[in-house]
């Protein structure tokens, strides 16, 4: 292997590794948050109030879909923060058989309340420039789009 290409391995490895630590570090931040909305609520728990509270009341199935999981774990889960108090499984309006879930008023309260986005912390990213934040971002949404085909292969794969 040539010095070129171990330096690339290495870089690459840097990248997986720092990769992976914020992504440890964002799930810690998340389940702390999801601490502070209740002692109870699991992290994808956090993630259904933090959906609906940005789009507003769902069906399961589009919960589950918007969350790319299967609709019994939704079911599962609105059960659950039901008995939180976090949630409320209403009537559809427009059609009385099927079911919405809505975030109650105290859940959206402290979801608002809680911080998750770790790059919103002043802590974190307080001292880059706006051209760094600028240049993050672009590597970012590089990496997420190089992987959205594969994702979407994997998502056919799963359903």
């Amino acid at each position: 292997m040539s010095q070129l290409e171990l330096t690339r391995e290495q870089a690459l490895q840097e990248v997986e590794d720092s990769l992976r630590r914020l992504t440890e570090l964002v799930r810690a931040r998340m389940r702390a948050a999801a601490k502070d909305v209740d002692p109870c609520l699991s992290l994808f728990g956090l993630k259904v109030l933090q959906l609906l509270k940005g789009v507003g009341p769902l069906h399961p199935g589009a919960a589950a879909e918007m969350l790319m999981v299967d609709k019994s774990v939704i079911s599962r889960q609105s059960r659950q923060l039901e008995e939180l108090g976090l949630i409320e499984v209403q009537p559809d309006p427009q059609d009385g058989r099927a079911r919405l879930l809505v975030l109650t008023p105290a859940a959206k309260e402290r979801v608002t309340a809680v911080r998750t986005g770790i790059m919103l912390d002043p802590r974190v990213l307080g001292s880059w420039t706006v051209e760094e934040l600028h240049e993050f971002a672009g590597y970012l949404t590089r990496l997420g789009r190089s992987g959205e085909p594969v994702a979407a292969s994997v998502l056919a794969e799963v359903r």
